[in-house]
């Protein structure tokens, strides 16, 4: 994988990397319909209690028992509604036993955590998980920015960029084949902002980055390989 596939992959690779996470929990596997009613009662018996299946339903593009079979796998792995950073990042080490994906989990787990309170509640799961895979393009944009803007002050500077790059290098770079240069992830940041900053000010803002990506064939692409994985 070369420079304009890091590209591609800085992309895709949420949701390549969240739908193994939804295999590790047992989400994908299909719910009986005696499921149904067990599910909706324990919503109210785990120690953080999640929005009812109808509040969920309205916030997300998933059906009642979609959200139940979302439910049901996200409790069995975390029994009181709440999944910490350290969790995340034992999760996402499983699929990288010979790299290091602990600062890129710790890059996505803030994504997740949407009100940053150091727990992913089933609320932000679902509600992330919704956009990644149902979302329009411009929402999924939307997210991608969000993880990109590490301290979410709605620009991406240089130095976001090379962290989030360099995160991706550590899990998956020295893999790839041929092999890349240390300097890759500074030259692709690089090629990232002379093609996304517009008006050359050193950081890339929302517009621009949606503007870019919008006509970018194969990151558009990437957007939509996983609509109907569930």
């Amino acid at each position: 994988m070369g420079i304009q596939g890091m590209e591609l992959c800085a992309m895709a690779v949420v949701v390549l990397l969240f739908i193994a996470v939804l295999k590790q929990f047992g989400i994908l596997e299909p719910m009986s319909m005696e499921d149904s009613s067990d599910s909706e009662l324990e919503l109210s018996t785990v120690r953080h209690q999640p929005e009812g299946l109808d509040q969920l339903q309205a916030l997300t593009k998933f059906t009642k028992k979609e959200l139940q079979s979302l439910y049901r796998g996200f409790k069995n792995e975390c029994p009181t509604g709440l999944v910490d950073e350290e969790t995340f990042k034992v999760i996402y080490s499983q699929f990288f036993p010979q790299g290091d994906a602990t600062t890129y989990a710790h890059f996505l787990f803030n994504a997740f955590d949407a009100d940053g309170n150091g727990a992913i509640h089933f609320e932000d799961f679902v509600v992330g998980l919704s956009i990644l895979l149902r979302g329009t393009v411009h929402e999924k944009l939307k997210w991608a920015f969000n993880l990109y803007d590490i301290n979410k002050d709605g620009y991406i500077t240089k130095e976001e960029m090379l962290a989030i790059m360099k995160s991706i290098y550590d899990m998956m770079g020295r893999h790839t084949y041929p092999v890349l240069r240390e300097d890759a992830p500074l030259e692709h940041v690089e090629r990232f902002f002379q093609k996304m900053d517009k008006n050359q000010d050193g950081v890339v803002t929302i517009d621009e980055f949606l503007e870019t990506c919008q006509k970018d064939e194969n990151i558009m692409s990437s957007m939509q390989l996983f609509e109907n994985v569930i």
